[in-house]
């Protein structure tokens, strides 16, 4: 891992900027993070990561971050559900990021924007990699495209190299719904039952993020799709986990049972991650659901 002794800016340290700090650390970064949440810095100054408590869209941070590092991560979440809490974090946030690398003496090697799937609109069974049409999606797609922009058009002069991560469905240790509602007992869920679910878990994004990082110098940016795969329907996904679980099987909503920010139906897809396992050589540890999902089940009944 080209990681030790390089020294890593993470902007948002939530369910994955948390981990990826965590790992970093691990391999000997020096790592910096940014977080509105005190008690995750507090958490994460335990684990050694220096941490700044303020809000991304703001330039409170800008002068607590020191010098221009090797490597940055923007992987911020939402910090709420309307349009204008995505807004503020993506947009606003991307921006303010901007501007501090505007004052940077030096560009960072290499940034890691953390995207959403959710760029894409097709649906009907499409196969969906990264030359897919983008935009006409729900708002917090269209957001976060315009987020996408801020980073690529940067100036050279900022970022040497910029990578954006669309991240499929994220699921792992301490997340997941859909294991929450079954656990509790619930009769009916959401979603059609035979949509396919496009799903990756953190660690295996984690790992991406570091396989961008680590790249060549030869190695150019890019977009890539970030999923394990191997998407299954959501019937097959929840019987699997409701029969390991040992509850019954819950019925599942018609085609028209919304699930996504603006009230549509997630649309049924299949997301191809070939790019980055090509050009990065990036594979998941979890190669599917079945493999992720029985890793926290022997982890026992903890709070998912």
């Amino acid at each position: 891992m080209a990681l030790a002794g390089k020294r890593l800016v993470i902007f948002g340290c939530g369910y994955v900027g948390s981990a990826l700090a965590r790992v970093a650390q691990a391999a000997g970064a020096n790592v910096t993070a940014l977080t509105r949440n005190p008690a995750t810095a507090e958490a994460l100054r335990v684990a050694g990561v220096e941490m700044i408590v303020g809000e991304l869209s703001s330039g409170d941070w800008h002068s607590q971050i020191g010098e221009t590092p090797d490597f940055a991560v923007n992987c911020v979440s939402s910090g709420g559900g309307t349009p204008d809490d995505y807004h503020r974090s993506y947009v606003d946030g991307m921006r303010s990021v901007r501007a501090w690398l505007a004052k940077s003496p030096r560009p960072v090697e290499s940034f890691v924007y953390t995207s959403s799937t959710s760029v894409y609109p097709q649906g009907d069974g499409a196969t969906v990699d990264e030359t897919a049409p983008t935009g006409n999606g729900p708002f917090n797609g269209r957001i976060l495209l315009e987020a996408e922009q801020l980073l690529r058009t940067a100036p050279a002069s900022a970022v040497r190299r910029s990578f954006i991560l669309r991240l499929a469905g994220i699921y792992g240790p301490g997340r997941h719904h859909l294991l929450n509602e079954l656990r509790a007992g619930a009769g009916a869920l959401a979603g059609d039952p035979a949509h396919r679910m496009n799903m990756i878990h953190r660690d295996d994004i984690v790992a991406a993020v570091v396989a961008c990082l680590s790249a060549p110098v030869e190695v150019p940016g890019s977009i890539f799709n970030v999923a394990d795969g191997h998407p299954a329907p959501r019937r097959e996904v929840v019987d699997w986990l409701a029969a390991r679980l040992g509850v019954p099987a819950p019925a599942l909503g018609g085609a028209g049972a919304a699930s996504r920010r603006d009230g549509s139906p997630v649309p049924d897809r299949i997301i191809s991650s070939a790019k980055i396992r090509r050009d990065l050589g990036w594979s998941p540890r979890f190669a599917d659901y079945r493999a992720g999902y029985a890793e926290l089940l022997r982890a026992g009944p903890g709070p998912f």
